[in-house]
């Protein structure tokens, strides 16, 4: 059984250097190509776009195909992105490889984290999914910065070649090592989509969004803001990013650890406390030491979110949780995507390279809003129904009284 999570972690480990590399590689990809770096980022926004919409198309592409096999298929997908990345003769094509695969990405993670928490236990379904995102936090760490250094040294062409490689090793491991899940009996897709009319699993996609972009909103802009706000040298935002990606595997473990035994008061200590350490960043922000701190803790706490969100999902969704589980993946992205936004629009207002920070704070404290709000309605419709149980004689009370009469 590790060894299947083994492999959906080698594959979510390429997928996450895929998307995150190209933020280290524009200037080159810019040069090569003949277009400014603002159009290079195109190759960003439209992979985010991409897993925004790919997660629902490809989930529902996939639901009479077996999840092990449309696993293999998405890593198929992702590696053909890739390679058509590394072999584009003109930017327009560049930018179709990383669409084409970017629709693997979200279908992957979202049917991945199905196959994962169905590998173990009930108890253990928390740390199974944890053990798949490792891929992704460990890309953070080290495939980011060494495909990045790659790119620039030998050409971005290579990294987007040894990505490539790492799909077809992906691939070939969910073929080996992971077992075939059958799907659940009788579910179509018409019961993938009634999972959206719980109120539980649309406030847990928004926490998703809102918790998530918190972390971005300060990340997004970390470069200008170490080095015009902080004083770090230019070359030194690298291994801030690993530090940023160190703190992601550490929230990654212990949000995988501790969600199955206390899902919802892990959820409000992490939200919390990541709502508190981006508004302090903005005073941080000045100081080198404190700065290098905080970005490892907006890594760590940011991350621990995850496994519970997406277990949290796969628990309300129960019986058809493929689809919504595909569709938090892109909640991610989205939520990705508005921080952003937001947070170039503060700096455009004028407001500073640290305002983001007080974004992302708002956006966290909202998500920890929606945490205690989706509790609130939990409990109390656990005590609704505790009293309709009460109020409903059991078959031996209605026997007695039908005697009786």
């Amino acid at each position: 059984m590790p060894l299947a999570l083994l492999a959906l972690a080698i594959g979510a480990f390429g997928i996450g250097t895929t998307e995150f590399v190209i933020m280290g590689l524009l200037p080159e990809v810019a040069g090569d190509f003949g277009v400014s770096i603002p159009t290079a980022g195109f190759l960003v926004t439209g992979y985010a776009l991409g897993v925004v919409l790919g997660a629902p198309l490809m989930t529902v592409l996939g639901t009479k195909i077996p999840r092990k096999r449309m696993l293999m298929l998405l890593m198929g997908l992702f590696v053909a992105g890739n390679l058509l990345s590394a072999l584009a003769p003109t930017f327009a094509v560049m930018l179709i490889g990383r669409v084409v695969a970017s629709l693997a990405h979200g279908a992957f993670f979202g049917i991945g984290s199905v196959v994962a928490a169905e590998l173990v236990a009930p108890d253990k379904k928390a740390g199974a999914i944890a053990m798949m995102f490792t891929g992704l936090t460990v890309a953070n760490v080290v495939g980011v910065p060494l495909g990045t250094h790659v790119g620039q040294s030998v050409g971005w062409r290579v990294t987007f070649g040894i990505v490539a490689a790492l799909g077809v090793v992906g691939l070939l491991g969910i073929a080996r090592l992971v077992p075939e899940v059958p799907r659940a009996e009788g579910v179509r897709l018409r019961h993938e989509l009634a999972a959206f009319k719980n109120a539980q699993v649309l406030l847990a996609m928004a926490m998703t969004v809102l918790g998530f972009g918190g972390v971005f909103a300060a990340i997004t802009y970390i470069a200008p803001m170490m080095t015009h706000v902080a004083g770090f040298a230019d070359g030194t935002v690298t291994w801030l990013l690993v530090l940023f990606g160190l703190g992601m595997v550490g929230g990654n473990l212990v949000g995988g650890r501790y969600a199955d035994r206390a899902l919802m008061p892990l959820l409000y200590a992490s939200l919390g406390a990541l709502a508190v350490v981006l508004a302090l960043f903005t005073l941080t922000a000045h100081h080198k030491v404190l700065a290098a701190v905080t970005i490892t803790l907006i890594g760590a706490l940011g991350f621990a979110t995850v496994p519970p969100l997406q277990k949290r999902v796969l628990d309300q969704a129960h019986g058809a949780p493929t689809l919504a589980s595909a569709v938090n993946i892109g909640a991610f992205n989205l939520g990705n995507a508005l921080s952003a936004w937001l947070g170039g629009l503060v700096i455009s207002a004028g407001l500073g390279y640290t305002a983001p920070n007080w974004v992302g704070a708002a956006l966290a404290g909202a998500a920890l809003l929606l945490a205690v709000l989706s509790a609130a309605l939990e409990r109390r419709d656990r005590v609704s129904g505790a009293v309709v149980a009460q109020s409903v004689p059991t078959a031996a009370e209605q026997r007695t009284a039908t005697v009786r009469h």
